[in-house]
């Protein structure tokens, strides 16, 4: 069991954020055991010839077997929706003693260091340059186009879901919803470690006014902490809406849906029971955001769809009506 003590004040200071380096280096994790995570089988697919082009051996060597990461590849957000660059440069300005200590905490034992991390870690600080050069290739090669934009679109969504779970319900709710492991009592939330593959080298951390920010990811199969209680207070969960990563558009069917709005626009209602945006709708039918932006239009006029906004980009997602419509296809 692992708990976090909370003082008065600190359930305010509690935010969200999701993290693309994170998820870039979460990533890694499916090259040593694929079968844990199915709703990204289709993209490792795709990107397994790209890998030969790569540091593979490093690559593969910053996430253990056990699927620990080393914390300084993973640092705390300081932006809810931060870029991968900016991130990248963070990291980049890791200290050397940093990254050799945070290795060993990963590995635990000397001898279990991979060969490359143990060369590289002779000389922290160009092993740093190498780390950070092979993430940002990785992070072109394999996510950045046609893996993100989707990611992004799930994070979003948890983001906006978790907002309403605290607004309506209340912290309790919003922790038990995050991980069924996750307790919230009295000033204090518990993460059961029944299921770890390891158990956590600390039991116990208090927020004491350093703020606790949650991260949902698309590489968890539960809650988890960081392996150093001393770093700001993180705790990392399993994005909602994660399964949809796989999903491949509705086929084209000559249901009633369709003869009432068109091939296009039932493909896109169905396509919309989690919020997307146009970018990525587009990317999921291989068609012109043009294209997807004219038929949202209308189903948007026609009171089928709703749309927010964060920042520069607009999410659309189904109405009561919209839902209605698609309950039976």
């Amino acid at each position: 069991m692992i708990e976090f003590r909370f003082d008065v004040g600190d359930l305010a200071t509690t935010s969200f954020a999701y993290s693309p380096l994170q998820e870039a280096v979460f990533s890694l994790r499916c090259l040593h055991d694929p079968a844990r995570y199915p709703h990204h089988r289709p993209w490792l697919r795709r990107i397994r010839p790209r890998l030969d082009a790569l540091d593979g051996e490093l690559l593969a060597a910053l996430a253990a077997p056990w699927l620990w990461v080393p914390d300084f590849l993973t640092p705390r957000p300081e932006r809810a929706r931060p870029a991968f660059p900016y991130e990248l440069n963070r990291l980049r300005a890791t200290q050397p003693d940093v990254v050799v200590a945070d290795f060993h905490a990963t590995y635990r034992t000397a001898d279990a260091l991979p060969p490359v991390v143990s060369r590289g870690l002779t000389d922290p600080a160009a092993f740093l340059a190498r780390i950070t050069d092979a993430l940002d290739a990785y992070w072109h090669t394999c996510l950045a186009t046609d893996w993100w934009p989707r990611a992004q679109s799930i994070l979003e969504s948890d983001l906006a879901h978790r907002s309403r779970v605290l607004a309506e319900q209340g912290a309790g709710a919003l922790f038990a919803g995050l991980d069924d492991r996750l307790t919230w009592s009295e000033g204090q939330l518990r993460l059961s470690t029944r299921d770890f593959m390891l158990q956590a080298p600390w039991t116990d951390t208090s927020i004491a006014g350093r703020g606790l920010v949650l991260l949902p990811t698309l590489f968890a199969r539960g809650a988890q902490p960081l392996i150093d209680p001393l770093r700001p207070p993180t705790l990392i969960y399993p994005a909602y809406g994660r399964a949809t990563l796989s999903e491949t558009p509705p086929p084209p069917t000559d249901t009633a849906l369709v003869r009432l709005l068109g091939r296009a626009r039932a493909r896109l209602l169905l396509l919309l029971a989690e919020p997307a945006s146009t970018t990525e709708l587009a990317h999921r039918l291989d068609v012109t955001a043009g294209a997807v932006s004219q038929h949202l239009a209308v189903l948007y006029d026609a009171g089928l769809l709703s749309r927010t906004r964060s920042g520069r980009v607009v999410r659309y997602a189904r109405t009561p009506l919209g839902d209605g419509l698609c309950r039976d296809q």
